[in-house]
């Protein structure tokens, strides 16, 4: 069977091929899936798809009337399917459940620490031979309290690299991760977390409870000087109100690796375009802000993982067996120990 798989980066490509040799013929492109784009799905019984792809109501039509009956989707993060349509059509659709929580953790702090230590204009200073140290002054990590939001399986990783720091540990999640508090984690309302906290990093799924879970009133209480560090998911932080609010000369640092807006933008070479998404435009002229195009997931350990797991989807699905990773047909409701837990963790990928 040739199985397509849409939105595959250079670096995958080779993986993906390996994986499946030996089973399945693959054809791997490196456009997204979307309304233009699922027409080529025709005559393909199973897709793989990137967490970047259109997967709502009309897409899905167009895929189930060119005859694909499984989408395998390369991500552990499924907001952007619509699974009521999916279902009524029929179409089996099933996801990576689980990869290394350590990529992302370990990303979420390379922002946080590039931020701090101002690391980004030190490089460019260096580079044109400018070693003065005006503007570079950071701040220890140790002694200072960090506010986990989301304590799940990356929530944890990322704790746990902040106990190494030697920090205060504050979270916010709907139930308490027993490793985080033996760590010595004190589990707080969101509130206070904000505002106590020198760094807050969140970990939690895009839900509808989530959305702008840093909007302009999560923003108003958080320290002037604090850090703040978005691996997860764009939808999670109020853009605009993050704007307003580093205009006014607020937060020591952001560090952002996703954007509510980056569809259609992440993962494509806009270099020679005009881009006209003014918040985006703004957002990355101040000089403590990075952001960095939702790669936090993408190290050869994490993408080694959802790859093999993808190849186990599509042979579960041959072998019409179901697994954890199966979203549809629904598993029984289960709401699962915490927005953070393996069964709910979003970035996670892609």
């Amino acid at each position: 069977m040739e199985i397509l798989a849409f939105g595959v980066q250079s670096d995958e490509k080779p993986l993906i091929e390996k994986a499946f040799a030996g089973q399945h013929e693959v054809r791997c492109l490196d456009v997204f899936l979307n309304k233009d784009t699922a027409p080529i799905a025709a005559g393909y019984e199973i897709i793989s798809t990137s967490v970047n792809a259109d997967l709502g109501s009309g897409v899905l039509q167009t895929l189930a009337a060119g005859g694909t009956q499984m989408i395998a989707q390369r991500s552990t993060g499924f907001n952007n399917i619509d699974l009521d349509v999916a279902e009524r059509l029929a179409l089996r659709v099933a996801r990576v459940s689980y990869y290394s929580p350590y990529s992302v953790a370990e990303f979420a702090w390379t922002l946080a620490m590039a931020v701090n230590r101002r690391i980004i204009r030190a490089a460019s200073r260096t580079r044109d031979f400018d070693f003065r140290l005006d503007g570079l002054l950071g701040r220890d990590m140790r002694g200072r309290t960090v506010g986990v939001i989301g304590t799940g399986k990356i929530g944890e990783a990322f704790t746990r690299i902040a106990h190494g720091f030697g920090m205060k540990l504050l979270g916010w999640d709907v139930a308490e991760n027993p490793a985080c508090t033996e760590l010595g984690m004190t589990y707080v309302e969101k509130e206070r977390l904000l505002a106590e906290s020198d760094l807050i990093s969140l970990h939690v799924p895009l839900l509808p409870a989530t959305h702008h879970i840093i909007g302009e009133e999560a923003l108003a209480v958080m320290k002037d000087d604090a850090i703040l560090i978005n691996s997860s998911r764009g939808g999670l932080v109020d853009t605009s109100a993050l704007v307003t609010a580093l205009r006014a000369g607020r937060f020591t640092g952001v560090g952002l690796d996703v954007y509510e807006a980056e569809a259609g933008l992440f993962f494509l070479d806009k270099s020679l375009e005009v881009v006209d998404d003014d918040t985006l435009a703004r957002l990355v002229t101040f000089p403590n802000v990075i952001v960095t195009s939702h790669q936090a997931y993408y190290t050869e350990d994490a993408v080694a993982q959802i790859i093999d797991a993808t190849v186990q989807n599509v042979a579960d699905y041959l072998a019409r067996r179901r697994s954890d990773n199966v979203l549809v047909p629904r598993p029984p409701r289960n709401p699962g120990p915490s927005f953070g837990s393996a069964r709910h963790d979003p970035k996670e990928k892609p």
